[in-house]
């Protein structure tokens, strides 16, 4: 039997990579998981599987509240847990961001998980009890060369986090943040497609640079060193949903550690040379 009282869990972002793995790992510990997907394909597949699941996109307001809605009427008006997963990265050097693309990262990656989030809140603040968790990255404390749609928006998320932590002090409600560093996913893929279908490359003044990253998004496997697969997420994700106290920050993979360490002991101007080394 288990150490831990059984929990019901609405995630976002499920169909493949850190949501799919923790989604199962979780429901393989007796947790009750919602698990949500985008496109209607993933959640039909997600449901022959054996999970609930239901269509939420992040960046459609309806789509989040139909979700909200169909989960709330499962559980019968309870949530013990909030897993804000869903997220892409858009590549591109900034100065080739338009403001259109940069809207569409910010959508997905911190309006639509703010509203998602200010649906949930009343939900548990009525329970007294709660754990609401942020999929942040590395990249939302440090920045990296050609990431900074994804750097901006994680940064973003995390500056909203930690607001919120301070907000429900004393309510039974706990905000965590995941940082992980390299993981085993699809997420170069969707950014090489992102890339493609956003970025005129060829008109850039970064071009050559982009020849070499357009090879790192298209490598098979591990592209960075010390890449660790998605149940390493799901680790820190179990800790933060069971525990008693849950920790305000989980760092996933050596490099979070590394860089979290040097950030607080490098003047800028190191760091800054040490980042721009990292491709």
């Amino acid at each position: 039997m288990p150490k831990f009282q059984e929990k019901t869990v609405l995630m976002t972002g499920c169909s493949t990579g850190i949501g799919y793995v923790t989604a199962k790992v979780l429901q393989n510990r007796g947790h009750t998981v919602i698990a949500t997907a985008r496109k209607l394909d993933d959640v039909a597949r997600l449901r022959e599987e054996g999970f609930h699941s239901f269509q939420l996109d992040l960046a459609d307001s309806g789509s989040i509240r139909q979700a909200v809605d169909n989960t709330l009427a499962l559980t019968g008006g309870k949530l013990d847990a909030l897993f804000n997963n869903g997220a892409f990265g858009q590549p591109g050097a900034v100065e080739d961001l338009s403001r259109e693309v940069l809207r569409a990262q910010f959508e997905t990656n911190f309006f639509g998980t703010h509203e998602l989030t200010n649906c949930i809140i009343p939900v548990m603040r009525r329970q007294g009890h709660g754990r609401i968790i942020y999929n942040s990255s590395i990249l939302g404390f440090v920045a990296m060369t050609y990431r900074g749609a994804y750097n901006a928006s994680k940064f973003a998320l995390e500056g909203l986090a930690d607001t919120l932590r301070l907000e429900l002090h004393g309510t039974g409600l706990y905000v965590s943040l995941i940082e992980p560093g390299p993981i085993l996913s699809d997420f170069r893929k969707n950014a090489f497609d992102l890339y493609q279908r956003n970025i005129n490359s060829g008109q850039s003044y970064h071009r050559e640079t982009y020849q070499r990253m357009e090879a790192r998004l298209q490598k098979e496997g591990a592209a960075a060193l010390f890449t660790l697969p998605a149940t390493a997420v799901a680790k820190k994700v179990i800790h933060a949903v069971e525990a008693k106290k849950p920790k305000i920050r989980y760092c996933v993979t050596f490099p979070t550690y590394l860089l979290a360490f040097l950030k607080r002991v490098l003047p800028d101007a190191w760091l800054d040379a040490l980042l721009r080394s990292i491709k």
